[in-house]
């Protein structure tokens, strides 16, 4: 039987959901690597029985994670990155671990299907960014895009095998990209991912900071550096001018609600994402 994996939870400002999200699982097999370094986190994390591990400083989320690797990993077991607002019982973790290693499949990660506290579905996993994915974004047509994906890293299960032959997530991301960065290398080596749709995970989104603006810019801060680290520059040219279209058809044809988020979009990439700060909040 293949022992159940180490649980990764990366923890900044947390508190309200920590509890809940810890709760629900076997909390010797849990550490939260708490990047806000708060007591009062600490003191939860302590009376659910979990490990504590306090970061360094706000150091993001690729790197609170790979910490939390190098003190608690074996080397060799799968290991779940999960949320600190996404919930998912030991039932779930078990099929999730059923689906990775089922026979006749070299499987490099699994999350399950997502969905808020209200029920509201939440999208699973997403097209791997590329030159030629933008670009079918940018004139409508994703819905034919037949690429590569990647699952959501709410609630993630990560092969040992692979994570041993990959290694860890990259640090330069702060937040956001690192686990399709991840993702695509496991697919480049010849792993697969899939999305289990027998499981569903709870998934608040969004829950440590309030400020969507920082979120943008970190979000198109990591989309800069993914596309540069993977396309190079040229390649990143491409995308950029791809998601300047993608923005200004959105800003002027798209749902009334988020016109005003496009034309932030249409203006960040104008100016070039990588002008975004590097600090800021992990939000879940």
């Amino acid at each position: 039987m293949t022992p159940a994996p180490t649980v990764l939870v990366v923890a900044y400002r947390s508190d309200d959901h920590l509890p809940e999200c810890l709760r629900s699982l076997d909390a010797s097999t849990v550490l939260v690597v708490d990047n806000g370094a708060s007591e009062a986190t600490r003191a939860i994390v302590t009376e659910c029985g979990a490990g504590y591990l306090p970061a360094p400083g706000n150091i993001g989320f690729a790197a609170a994670v790979n910490l939390g690797l190098s003190r608690t990993w074996n080397g060799q077991g799968d290991v779940l990155l999960l949320n600190p607002d996404a919930r998912i019982d030991l039932r779930g973790v078990q099929m999730l671990q059923d689906a990775l290693h089922a026979p006749g499949t070299r499987c490099a990660a699994v999350g399950p299907r997502l969905a808020g506290f209200d029920g509201t579905p939440q999208r699973a996993s997403w097209p791997i960014p590329s030159p030629a994915q933008v670009w079918f974004d940018a004139v409508g047509l994703t819905r034919l895009w037949r690429g590569r994906r990647f699952v959501v890293g709410a609630v993630l299960l990560l092969n040992g095998s692979a994570l041993a032959a990959l290694g860890g997530l990259d640090e330069r991301y702060f937040l956001y990209a690192e686990e399709a960065d991840w993702q695509l290398r496991a697919q480049r080596a010849g792993w697969t991912v899939a999305v289990v749709d027998d499981v569903l995970a709870r998934h608040a989104g969004a829950a440590s900071t309030s400020d969507a603006a920082v979120r943008e810019q970190l979000f198109h801060r990591s989309a800069e550096q993914f596309g540069r680290r993977w396309y190079g520059g040229f390649g990143w040219w491409i995308i950029r001018a791809g998601s300047l279209v993608a923005a200004a058809r959105r800003s002027v044809a798209g749902p009334r609600e988020r016109r005003l988020l496009n034309r932030r979009t249409f203006a960040l990439y104008v100016r070039g994402p990588g002008g975004a700060g590097a600090s800021g909040e992990r939000a879940a």
